[in-house]
C-alpha cells in the first residue's frame, strides 16, 4: 500500500517535485523520467501533483491491488472456436461471455466504460481487458475518448442517452 505521507515527503524532497520522485513511488516510471528530463513540467506538473497526490496515491493503491489479487477461483477467459471471448473456469463450465460483460456494463454505465471495470467485473487482468476494448473500438464499435482529468474511456454509443448530447471529454 502506498502512503500518501511518503509521497508527499518524496514530492518535498526532490525539490518540490520537481525531480518526479513521488512519481517513481507511485509506479509512473515514464511520467516521473518526463519530471526529471522538464523539471516538473516547468514546474505546473508539480503544483497539479501537490493537489492531486492523495488522488494518485488512492488509484495507484487500486491499481496495486487489481494486480496482485488472484482471480476468484482462477477464472480466465479464451477465445472459443466461435471467436466470442468467454469467461471459463479450469472445470470447463461456462460463464457469462466478456461480450457479454461489457454490454452490461456500458448499459448499466450509460455507454461508458474504464478498463478497471471491465477487468474487475469480468475477473481478468487488466492488460486482456485493455485489448478486448481496444479491439472493439478497431472495429468501430466503441470510440475512445479521454476525459478532461486525463481518464481514458471507451464510449459505446448505442447505450448513451439519446436525448443529450455526447460531451467530449
Amino acid at each position: 500500500m502506498y502512503s500518501v505521507g511518503i509521497a508527499y515527503l518524496l514530492w518535498f524532497l526532490s525539490v518540490f517535485g520537481l525531480l518526479g520522485l513521488h512519481r517513481f513511488y507511485l509506479g509512473k516510471i515514464p511520467t516521473g523520467i518526463l519530471w526529471i528530463c522538464t523539471g516538473g513540467l516547468a514546474g505546473f506538473g508539480t503544483i497539479y501533483d501537490f493537489f492531486t497526490l492523495p488522488r494518485q496515491v488512492r488509484e495507484a493503491n487500486y491499481r496495486n491491488a487489481l494486480y496482485r489479487q488472484p482471480p476468484r477461483g482462477h477464472v480466465n477467459w479464451r477465445n472459443v472456436s466461435d471467436g466470442e471471448a468467454r469467461i471459463v473456469h479450469p472445470t470447463g463450465k461456462r460463464k457469462e461471455s466478456l461480450e457479454r460483460i461489457i454490454l452490461r456494463l456500458a448499459k448499466e454505465n450509460k455507454g461508458i466504460l474504464t478498463v478497471s471495470e471491465v477487468a474487475l467485473d469480468a475477473e481478468i487482468p487488466i492488460d486482456d481487458a485493455r485489448k478486448y476494448l481496444d479491439n472493439l473500438v478497431t472495429k468501430g464499435v466503441a470510440e475512445l475518448r479521454v476525459r478532461k482529468t486525463g481518464a481514458l474511456v471507451y464510449v459505446l454509443a448505442d447505450f448513451t442517452d439519446r436525448d443529450e448530447p455526447l460531451e467530449d471529454f
